[in-house]
């Protein structure tokens, strides 16, 4: 019953069209049927819910970090002037998602590399470089359903969430590691072994 009443506006809609009928028939309520608006309402409400994955996710893998002294911590933004579009950030490195086109929300690193070279004795601004983005796609079902897919398979925003959280995670700490060298791990090694009552 109560996820009757979470996902029951569809119903109260339907109610009240039964109690105005001729209204509903005049302004052709109900009977018109616009997929390009489903997909765009599809759209906003998959990245909002990938965006809130990641918030949790970001938030329980940060109180591991204490406060940065241990590790960076993973930071989620908004990107401005969209409805909905978001971004990762660790470590120089972002996670773009994105939704460049009707039915597509579009998934991309990129990385800040400020360049030495210098032009009329200034140094040249920082260049974005950026990987091959990947794409999730919207697909209209038979009953008006709206899903997305990756690479043709039906994917849930838990799913593509839970994947790329592990990997940027991942992504950034190596990119940590090889910019601070071996030191870094070793102080790693050994603190690991400390919390498991083992010395070196």
């Amino acid at each position: 019953m109560e996820r009757l009443q979470g996902e029951s506006g569809w119903l109260h809609a339907l109610a009240k069209s039964e109690l105005h009928a001729d209204a509903e028939k005049l302004l052709q309520w109900g009977s018109s049927f616009d997929p390009q608006q489903l997909v765009e309402e599809s759209t906003v409400v998959f990245l909002a819910e990938l965006r809130n994955f990641f918030q949790e996710y970001a938030r329980a893998f940060n109180l591991h970090s204490e406060n940065g002294a241990r590790f960076q911590e993973v930071k989620v933004y908004a990107i401005a002037q969209t409805a909905s579009d978001f971004m990762l950030f660790r470590n120089q490195i972002k996670l773009v998602f994105s939704n460049p086109a009707h039915g597509v929300i579009q998934i991309a690193y990129a990385q800040h590399i400020r360049h030495r070279l210098t032009v009329n004795g200034q140094e040249s601004v920082p260049e974005l470089k950026s990987g091959q983005p990947q794409e999730l796609t919207a697909q209209l079902g038979p009953f008006r359903d709206v899903f997305w897919s990756f690479q043709g398979e039906k994917v849930s925003a838990e799913q593509v969430a839970k994947f790329y959280f592990v990997e940027f995670v991942q992504i950034t700490r190596e990119h940590k590691k090889s910019k601070v060298g071996n030191q870094l791990l070793l102080d790693q090694i050994k603190a690991l072994l400390q919390e498991k009552g083992l010395d070196l």
